[in-house]
């Protein structure tokens, strides 16, 4: 039975990599959310909404992308909600696993030191928490399945 599927990403290389991971989503209903207009045209990301950005420097930027993000989902419902990063996509986590969905964080490539700020917030809300970096993942009890990149 297909899931819906929220899948969710800032844009840049947070965006890219939840890009490769498509293949998975297939046979699936699934929404992709990101923080830049134009982006999911780009990707063919359909369909797709715009959520405003937020992060740690922008605090109260994290109002209004959290109001967003929320009647998003409650919209759409999702039953599994994905997110490589950052802030919004840790946020919509949160929002996710409340609303009774599996959530499934993978930390982006670009952390090969050590699991991001926002990946540690989601590692709270994850069923599933990931790193793309095996010794990072080893360190930080995240699970590793290797890298999209």
């Amino acid at each position: 039975m297909p899931k819906r599927i929220l899948a969710i990403a800032s844009g840049g290389g947070h965006w890219q990599q939840l890009m490769l991971l498509r293949p998975a989503f297939e046979g699936h209903d699934v929404i992709y959310l990101t923080t830049l207009p134009g982006l999911p045209d780009q990707f063919d990301a359909h369909p797709h909404a715009i959520v405003p950005d937020c992060n740690r420097d922008q605090m109260l930027a994290i109002l209004p992308c959290g109001a967003m993000l929320l009647a998003r989902m409650l919209r759409f419902r999702p039953h599994v909600v994905i997110s490589t990063g950052a802030l919004p996509g840790a946020m919509a986590l949160a929002f996710g696993r409340a609303m009774g969905a599996r959530t499934i964080w993978v930390d982006s490539v670009a952390n090969a030191e050590e699991i991001s700020m926002s990946g540690k917030l989601a590692r709270r809300v994850a069923h599933l928490w990931m790193s793309q970096w095996e010794q990072v993942a080893e360190a930080n009890g995240a699970e590793y399945a290797g890298s999209v990149l």
